[in-house]
């Protein structure tokens, strides 16, 4: 068994002293912000993008639908492919294709090219999802394990407060593609900063693909978890993906209201993550289900009073927080369902979580330019209630509690045995 030291971190990959584990930590925390707000940014362009490359609206969004296609489908393969690369160098090449990506869409020109750069980042998004939070799990020591993934987490806080809210705001300014370029130094900066603090760490935890697709059969409450993944990921992202013309139609949005609102969602978003890192390992299931709720009624009061200024203003807000709530309880539902093998069940998590994103893009692609963008938040609040329900229905219950000292995956034995 793994000993655990005071001042240092140990795993496969040797001692580290704590400030540059912890420093490690950060810089993918960094690297989850950049890759969020490039897999997100198009949700707060939509309208200049389709604009300035003669597009519906609808179409535009296939920029998410592809995106989440490959970062979804091709992870467990991609994963289990790489399972001898060390994590350190596989970072590292992700990094490089999201800056060189975002950097080929800035001056891409036609939207073919587009769809296909964000295809190829797709594959590299999912393969970061799928490893990052075990590796920072495996920078720390054992009984830091937790609050390792939490600050992880946390980017996905700051990428909705700060990152697409900041890139809406820099479009005003300046232009789309400008800020898809300045998205590419960016990720630039963030490769700098992993080469710089993330010490090597050896694969440990990727099994092979037949391993990884074997996992849920014989584990129930894993399939839970998927099934309510695909559901409130594929409602909350076809309503989330069409906000910004929602706005634009129901309340007569400027960019302007339409950045502020955004930031006061991702502000929800981290008071909403706070929230749930303090309570949600006492009974992760039963705080999904009091998201997905709250989700379903802040959904609702968008349609009901959101052609107000501050009834959007409210129900974005809620949105937020409840948003917050539901996506660190998934992932702590994931973990409590396999924690022996976290990494392979991240990459069923990713693909189930991604390709809902996709899926709910061109869905709600088809309502928008068919029935109107209000079908596509009804169609938020019918898959989020089905999530609810299906939690709540579920004989088998998820394990309610993830020991805040749990070691990350693999870290005990440094490997994995499903």
């Amino acid at each position: 068994m793994m000993v655990t030291l005071k001042k240092t971190a140990v795993h496969a990959g040797g001692r580290y002293p704590a400030l540059r584990s912890w420093l490690g930590v950060s810089a993918i925390t960094a690297s989850l912000f950049v890759f969020l707000t490039t897999e997100l940014m198009p949700v707060g362009l939509l309208t200049p993008v389709s604009a300035g490359l003669g597009i519906s609206v609808g179409v535009a969004g296939l920029m998410v639908t592809l995106y989440g296609v490959s970062a979804g489908l091709g992870v467990p393969f991609i994963v289990a492919g790489t399972r001898s690369v060390d994590r350190r160098v596989m970072l590292s090449v992700l990094l490089a294709i999201l800056t060189l990506g975002n950097l080929v869409t800035a001056i891409a020109p036609n939207y073919p090219l587009v769809l296909a750069t964000r295809l190829i980042m797709g594959f590299a998004n999912g393969v970061f999802w799928a490893i990052g939070v075990s590796m920072a799990m495996r920078l720390v020591p054992g009984r830091h394990a937790s609050r390792a993934a939490a600050v992880v987490m946390s980017g996905i806080s700051v990428a909705t407060v700060v990152g697409i809210p900041l890139g809406t705001a820099l479009e005003s300014l300046t232009g789309w593609r400008t800020t898809f370029l300045i998205w590419a130094g960016l990720g630039a900066l963030v490769l700098a900063a992993v080469l710089a603090m993330v010490p090597s760490l050896p694969s440990a935890n990727a099994v092979s693909v037949r391993e990884v697709f074997a996992l849920p059969v014989g584990n129930a409450p894993l399939r839970l978890v998927l099934c309510t993944v695909v559901l409130f990921v594929l409602g909350h992202f076809g309503a989330y993906t069409f906000v910004r013309p929602y706005l634009e139609d129901g309340a007569s949005a400027t960019p302007l209201f339409v950045t502020v609102v955004l930031m006061l969602y991702g502000a929800g978003g981290a008071a909403g993550n706070l929230l749930a890192g303090h309570v949600v390992s006492r009974n992760p299931r039963g705080w999904f289900i009091a998201g997905c709720a709250g989700l379903v009624a802040s959904l609702l009061s968008l349609l009901t009073i959101g052609h107000w200024r501050a009834g959007a203003v409210i129900s974005l807000i809620a949105w937020g927080v409840c948003f917050g709530v539901v996506q660190l309880c998934q992932l702590t539902m994931t973990q409590a369902a396999a924690p022996e093998a976290f990494e392979a069940a991240m990459s069923l998590n990713t693909m189930a979580y991604n390709t809902s994103i996709a899926l709910g893009a061109l869905f709600g692609g088809l309502l928008a330019d068919h029935l109107g963008v209000a079908s596509v938040v009804w169609f938020g609040v019918a898959l989020t209630a089905a999530a609810a329900l299906l939690t709540l229905g579920a004989r088998r219950r998820i394990s309610p509690a993830v020991p805040r000292d749990a070691p990350a995956a693999g870290e005990q034995t440094g490997s994995l045995q499903p």
